[in-house]
C-alpha cells in the first residue's frame, strides 16, 4: 500500500461533526482537548454543537484541522507511514501537521488566528462563490478574464475536479459571470455556503496579517511528502506558499492527479464530510482505492481494513 491521506477543507463542516469520536475513541478525544487548550474555550461546545459558530469561519477553521488531526492520530497505530498528504486549503495545514512540519499546537494557534483574519476580510470584501460545472473550465477563465477587463472583481479560485471550477468575488460580478456562462451554454451553477471570496485578490487584507503572524514562525523538515493545492505540486517553500495560498486559486485536481502520479495507490480522506473522497473518484482511476474516515462507522470499518494489511 502507497498510502495519500486527503484532508478535508473549509465547507465539510456540520453540527455534531465527529461528536462520535470524540466519546468512543480516546486518543480522539485527547486530541480534541488539546485543541481546546490552545484555543482557550471548548472545541465542543463552542463549535461542534453550536449551529451558528460551526458557521462561521473563525471557528470551522480550528475545528477542522482539530478533527483531521485526530483521526490521524487514532490511526498512527495501524496505520504505515504515508507516501504523501494532500489537504484542500485550511486541509494543507493538517498536511503539515501529519508531516511534522508544524507542530500540532503551532498550527491550532496560527489556525485560529488564520480564521479570524479571512473571517473579517470576508466581512469587509463581501462577495459570492459559485461552482461552475463544465469540463470546459477555459471557457469559464476566459468568460472571467472578459469581465475582469471591464473592472469586474470575479476570479477563478477552485479548480476542484477537471469539471468542477469555484469562481468567487463581488456579488454582482459573480453574478454577471453566472449569467454569461449560463448564455454560453453552461447549464449547472451552485452557490456555495460560505462567508467570503476566498481564494481571490478581495482576501489581500487577510493574507497581509498573516504574513506577519507568520514571520517568526519556525518549519520542521517534512517527514514525508506534502502536497499543495496551491501550486499544484510538492511544497518547497511552506511560509511563502500558505501566504499565496489565502489569495490565490487552489488546485486540488492537479495535485491530487500529481501524487497519484508519482505512486500513491490508495486515498484516505480525513475529516467530517467525504468531498475529497468524492473529488478523487473523478480525478483519478479505478484502480486507486479510496476510503473516507468521518465519524465512528467509517473510522472502525478503515482501521480494520489498516490492520488487515499489517
Amino acid at each position: 500500500m502507497k498510502l495519500g491521506i486527503l484532508m478535508s477543507g473549509q465547507g465539510a463542516q456540520k453540527v455534531g461533526m465527529g461528536a462520535d469520536l470524540y466519546e468512543q475513541v480516546p486518543v480522539y478525544k485527547e486530541t480534541i482537548d488539546e485543541a481546546s487548550k490552545v484555543l482557550g474555550y471548548d472545541i465542543m461546545s463552542t463549535i461542534v454543537n453550536d449551529e451558528e459558530n460551526v458557521k462561521q469561519t473563525q471557528y470551522t477553521q480550528p475545528a477542522i484541522l482539530a478533527m483531521s488531526t485526530a483521526i490521524y492520530r487514532s490511526l498512527a497505530d495501524v496505520m504505515p507511514t504515508p507516501q504523501a498528504t494532500l489537504g484542500l486549503s485550511l486541509g494543507e495545514y493538517s498536511a503539515l501537521v501529519a508531516a511534522d512540519v508544524l507542530d500540532f499546537d503551532q498550527a491550532m494557534a496560527i489556525i485560529k488566528d488564520r480564521g479570524a483574519y479571512m473571517q473579517a476580510a470576508g466581512e469587509g470584501n463581501p462577495g459570492k462563490m459559485v461552482a461552475v460545472m463544465t469540463d470546459d473550465q477555459d471557457l469559464v477563465v476566459d468568460t472571467i478574464k472578459t469581465l475582469q477587463v471591464a473592472g469586474g472583481k470575479v476570479y477563478p479560485a477552485n479548480y476542484n475536479t477537471f469539471n468542477q471550477l469555484v469562481i468567487g468575488g463581488v456579488a454582482d460580478d459573480v453574478n454577471q459571470a453566472m449569467q454569461a456562462l449560463t448564455e454560453a451554454g453552461v447549464a449547472r451553477m451552485v452557490e456555495l455556503p460560505v462567508s467570503g471570496p476566498f481564494h481571490t485578490p478581495l482576501m489581500d487584507p487577510a493574507a497581509n496579517q498573516l504574513k506577519e503572524r507568520l514571520a517568526d514562525e519556525q518549519f520542521a523538515p517534512m517527514a514525508f511528502d506534502v502536497y499543495s493545492n496551491t501550486t499544484g505540486q510538492k511544497f518547497t517553500n511552506v511560509k511563502e506558499t500558505l501566504l499565496e495560498q489565502i489569495v490565490s486559486p487552489t488546485y486540488f485536481a492537479q495535485a491530487l492527479q500529481a501524487m497519484v502520479d508519482d505512486g500513491v495507490d490508495t486515498l484516505i480522506e480525513f475529516g467530517s464530510s467525504d468531498t475529497l473522497y468524492k473529488f478523487a473518484r473523478k480525478i483519478v482511476g479505478k484502480d486507486v482505492k479510496r476510503y473516507k474516515v468521518t465519524d465512528f462507522k467509517t473510522y472502525q470499518e478503515v482501521r480494520e481494513m489498516l490492520a488487515a494489511t499489517e
